[in-house]
């Protein structure tokens, strides 16, 4: 299976955002693809807007069968979140359960006007009526192959494993 380059899919993904984004815009990442796509996103944008991690692990629906994951990146969001249009970023958007733990969690920190979510991949396996504002690339691979970002040797890859 061949995977396009992370850092083209994160030109897309930021043509599409910057487009997007207001001065009531926040961009955060769930942990660890959607940390290492904002880290390329605060380079391009030139805006003053708020930037902040969610580990939504101990939201996850699917603990008794996937166990926790504990992330080294934990949930850093020290901004107020009402009536702001809050932008999610992760790497590949697979079934929508993460997504919505991530909701779930943001939601202790306020009440959004909006929320949107932008993604590298859309796996198109959505087991939850949720699905991606934006994906730079859509792919229909195995449900066992399972997908995401990582950083090796100073560069930006997708890893493919069977799980």
């Amino acid at each position: 299976m061949s995977l396009p380059e992370p850092i083209n899919l994160i030109n897309q993904l930021y043509d599409e955002i910057i487009k997007d984004i207001d001065n009531d815009t926040c961009l955060i990442g769930i942990p660890n693809g959607g940390h290492l796509i904002l880290n390329e996103l605060k380079k391009k944008i030139k805006l003053n807007i708020n930037y902040g991690l969610i580990d939504c692990s101990f939201y996850r629906d699917d603990l008794d069968t996937s166990g926790l994951k504990v992330r080294e990146k934990t949930t850093s969001i020290n901004f107020n979140v009402d009536d702001k249009k809050i932008i999610l970023i992760d790497d590949v958007f697979y079934t929508g359960r993460t997504i919505r733990a991530a909701m779930n969690e943001l939601f202790d920190f306020g009440r959004p006007k909006e929320i949107k979510l932008f993604v590298l991949i859309d796996r198109e396996m959505n087991e939850l009526p949720i699905t991606p504002d934006f994906a730079s690339c859509k792919i229909n691979i195995p449900y066992q192959n399972y997908i995401d970002l990582t950083h090796k040797d100073g560069k930006l890859i997708f890893r493919s494993r069977n799980i």
